[in-house]
């Protein structure tokens, strides 16, 4: 009987804050410059320059910390992780290691099992370091410091998960709580939030744990759980044919779906680890943690219970709209402005959700103002559009960001509400369609919805169809 494995994960996430300078320079964090334009002496290490700490990263930081429940460490230090690689300008990496800003905190994720807290070990800041190019065609390797520099909080889990939908639930809810702080953007994509999956596998039962690997290179969430599945049948198999796992860092390919040994995976005292002396322990007062606390925003888990106690909407679709900062931004600006939540609910959750996913775009791609979409809403509910014609004004907002009143006016939108006109034109449809009528009378419903068809073609749209429904029926059983 082949023996039962147990996978033990624990997750090293790396976020980029939102500052909108480095961490210890007055340098740009802009996205996407041109290469070493974003760049001074202190952030490409040269010698005599000298760092001063970003107060804003010490606040992100303490806002995620009391936001996943950790414990602050009120005097802490930073300390030079000593290693030498192209893209660490100063041969050494600015971090915290002996006394971290947070530690000790968890969150809570939704498992098939039920809710399940994941302990944190500690959240330390850090500088990041730049960006190699490798360059195939000049067969050489180039360096971009414009990351060098850049703000990061470290999020250092313990080992508690067991799966990849533990770890993606995980990460969703960090990116979550970090998103609605403004702390970050925790785009993956662009390397804002980035995770390294430390993996090992035990016999079931055992309560020791394996040798772990290091997994890196995973920019998806995707990617994450490919690499999970991966890693875990790779260490199985070593294990059944009585091979050692090596503890080391591995590099993923997600297109092979496969990882290679990258290096040995180094230990603490591998870095030579020592306090920075150029830079000063950080103080954090009680005054100071209490103004954070002060100053924190409702979170998702808040947010997702107000919006079915009081606003009355569905849980599902409470957990879209709460789903991403900025769906929600746009949900409540809304409402506020016109007080009809669940007009507004259905609106972000069919149409905008439809063009978002026919237009490949993001949530935060959607720019259109509060104030339009408000409008839109009173349009219908006062019944100067249909919903008809209302759909395709919605869409000139999404994509313009047009205001739809003075769109309905300029365009003749607006709905013929004169009965003895829409009577008129109805009795012509039917004079011309003797055989539908002939249809319906002989009990063919579908005729009907023939007439009314031709009666909306026949208006361009703007009448209301429940007056086109009882005009028809009514002319129909004369």
């Amino acid at each position: 009987m082949s023996k039962q494995y147990e996978t033990v994960i624990g997750l090293e996430v790396h976020v980029e804050l939102a500052t909108k300078t480095k961490i210890f320079c007055g340098c740009s964090t802009e996205f996407g410059g041109a290469p070493n334009t974003h760049t001074c002496p202190v952030c490409t290490g040269m010698p005599g320059s000298l760092p001063v700490l970003n107060r804003q990263v010490v606040e992100y930081a303490l806002a995620v910390g009391l936001a996943s429940n950790c414990r602050i460490n009120q005097f802490c230090k930073f300390d030079r992780k000593n290693y030498f690689y192209p893209d660490n300008p100063q041969n050494y990496q600015i971090s915290q290691l002996y006394l971290p800003i947070c530690h000790d905190g968890w969150v809570e994720i939704e498992t098939d099992a039920g809710p399940k807290k994941i302990g944190i070990h500690e959240i330390h800041m850090e500088e990041d370091a730049g960006k190699l190019i490798h360059d195939e065609w000049e067969d050489c390797s180039l360096v971009d410091y414009n990351r060098s520099g850049v703000p990061l909080i470290e999020i250092v889990s313990e080992p508690d998960m067991r799966d990849a939908s533990e770890v993606i639930a995980y990460l969703e809810k960090l990116r979550l709580i970090i998103q609605y702080l403004g702390a970050s953007d925790c785009k993956l994509q662009e390397g804002s939030m980035r995770a390294d999956v430390n993996l090992s596998v035990r016999e079931a039962g055992s309560s020791r744990l394996g040798t772990r690997t290091e997994m890196k290179n995973l920019n998806s969430f995707k990617a994450i759980a490919r690499a999970i599945e991966g890693e875990r049948k790779r260490q199985i198999e070593l294990l059944e044919e009585g091979k050692k796992v090596i503890q080391e860092t591995r590099r993923w390919d997600d297109n092979k779906e496969s990882s290679h040994a990258m290096r040995s995976k180094e230990d603490a005292q591998d870095y030579r680890y020592f306090p920075d002396p150029d830079l000063m322990p950080v103080v954090i007062s009680d005054e100071w943690i209490q103004e954070i606390r002060d100053r924190q925003p409702e979170l998702r888990t808040e947010k997702l219970a107000r919006y079915q106690s009081e606003l009355g909407i569905p849980r599902y679709d409470a957990e879209i709209l709460t789903g991403h900062k900025h769906i929600a931004d746009l949900f409540e600006a809304t409402v506020d402005l016109c007080g009809k939540p669940k007009e507004v609910s259905n609106w972000m959750m069919v149409e905008a959700m439809r063009l978002l996913k026919e237009k490949e775009l993001d949530p935060e791609d959607m720019n259109f103002s509060p104030v339009n979409l408000a409008k839109l809403v009173n349009l219908v509910e006062s019944g100067t559009i249909n919903r008809t014609v209302a759909k395709g004004v919605f869409e000139k907002i999404f994509n313009d960001d047009i205001d739809p009143e003075e769109y309905v006016r300029s365009q003749g939108l607006a709905m013929v509400n004169d009965e003895g006109e829409l009577r008129r034109v109805i009795e012509e449809i039917i004079a011309a369609n003797p055989r539908s009528v002939e249809d319906y009378r002989s009990g063919k419903e579908k005729a009907m919805g023939f007439l009314v068809g031709q009666t909306m073609r026949a208006m361009k749209g703007k009448a209301d169809p429940g007056a086109v429904n009882r005009i028809v029926k009514e002319l129909l059983t004369k």
